[in-house]
């Protein structure tokens, strides 16, 4: 008997196993659809227009948006008979060990998808212990997320105020609630371009929407002339004048490693070049991302940039991913071609809406499946072994 026949199935196995005997032993089909699209449609159906347009679409034609997407060009060369009985997705990254090589990437104003925002998608990323980033521009106060969270991993995103006090007072506070590194959004010094928010004249800020932290903050409340509760227009007002500074350059990092313990992500990298500069300047690790196609039209996409991006940062730090993934195989390309570990959006997004934490569940619960699966099938059992030899590019064949 091979020593691998009592082997515990892995994650994707058991997974499959349970939605094929629910539906041949039981008649039960899946609760929610499989395939991205469809989960896609089925939170469309409980979303109003203005919260499609805020969470679909890209900048100005959408080019980056939907070129994001395409990881076509990269494909997959499986090897067999590699022995993957025993697969191992866990990853280490900022001193923590993760249970897989996914993340839930900044999202801001959750509260446009479900009632229960980003309460929701903590306490699903707590469930199966997927580490959670939180936007500045959540619709639930750091602290309560946090705590929802509990010991899962979880990293706080940062929009520099041009506010140095409100700036000090939200890496004070994340620092407190006991997130694990902050995570410095550097692709949004203003606003990009979006027809679609454009030609809806539509801005949730402006409703008072994904500003619990800012409204939460005392540095900000000190701020006001009468509290948001007083003056809700007043503190909006405020918000818009002090959110991002368009004047930041890398020396301006000085400040944040001043002012803070945790580790520095710095999202945003797409040059080789920034990815030096991000560790010169006293980041721990860089994010490849274009914001989710949502701030220049006609970028280079992000899987582009990653393979640069990664050679120039070479064993110096982490690279984390995101931007365009959707399923399982797309989280498997990005590791491959040097990412550390990846970030999720849209389609937890979407799960969000479709229905709340479950929805969420559903949406992580499949994709690491279908990543669990492919790095079996490609002959890895190790996701921190995973390297660009699992690929070529179709210029290549």
């Amino acid at each position: 008997m091979n020593d691998t026949d009592d082997a515990e199935p892995g994650f994707g196995n058991k997974r499959v196993r349970e939605i094929y005997r629910d539906g041949m032993y039981d008649g039960e089909t899946p609760p929610y659809p499989i395939a991205y699209e469809e989960i896609r449609e089925a939170a469309w159906e409980n979303m109003d227009e203005a919260a499609r347009a805020y969470v679909h679409g890209g900048s100005g034609t959408e080019e980056t948006f939907e070129r994001n997407r395409d990881f076509s060009a990269y494909r997959i060369v499986p090897r067999m008979l590699r022995g993957v009985a025993e697969r191992d997705l866990s990853v280490e990254l900022l001193g923590n060990v993760h249970r897989f090589p996914l993340m839930i990437t900044p999202l801001g104003v959750q509260s446009l998808l479900h009632e229960e925002a980003e309460l929701a998608t903590a306490r699903a990323c707590s469930a199966l212990d997927v580490p959670f980033t939180l936007s500045s521009l959540s619709s639930t106060p750091m602290e309560d997320v946090a705590e929802a969270l509990g010991d899962t991993t979880k990293w706080f995103q940062f929009y520099w105020s041009s506010d140095r006090t409100v700036a000090k007072s939200f890496l004070d506070r994340a620092e407190t609630a006991g997130y694990d590194a902050i995570v410095l959004t550097v692709d949004a010094p203003t606003l990009g371009w979006r027809d679609r928010l454009l030609e809806r004249g539509y801005y949730p800020f402006l409703e008072g929407e994904g500003v619990a932290n800012y409204f939460s903050d005392p540095a900000f409340r000190e701020s006001l002339e009468a509290t948001p509760e007083a003056d809700p227009e007043a503190a909006v007002d405020r918000f818009l004048e002090i959110f991002g500074d368009e004047s930041l350059s890398w020396a301006d990092m000085a400040f944040l490693r001043e002012n803070t313990d945790l580790p520095i992500v710095l999202k945003g990298v797409l040059h080789p070049e920034d990815a030096r500069l991000a560790l010169e300047h006293g980041a721990d690790a860089v994010q490849v991302s274009t914001h989710g196609g949502r701030q220049v039209d006609g970028s280079i996409s992000a899987i582009e940039a990653l393979p640069g991006v990664v050679d120039a940062v070479g064993s110096e730090a982490p690279v984390l991913f995101d931007s365009g993934v959707r399923r399982g195989s797309d989280a498997f390309k990005a590791l491959a071609l040097g990412a550390d570990t990846v970030m999720l959006g849209r389609p937890f997004a979407y799960g969000l809406a479709m229905d709340g934490q479950d929805g969420v569940e559903w949406v992580l619960e499949n994709t690491i499946s279908e990543l669990d699966l492919t790095m079996g099938l490609a002959g890895y059992d190790d996701a921190a072994s995973i390297d660009r030899s699992a690929l070529t590019h179709e210029r290549e064949l």
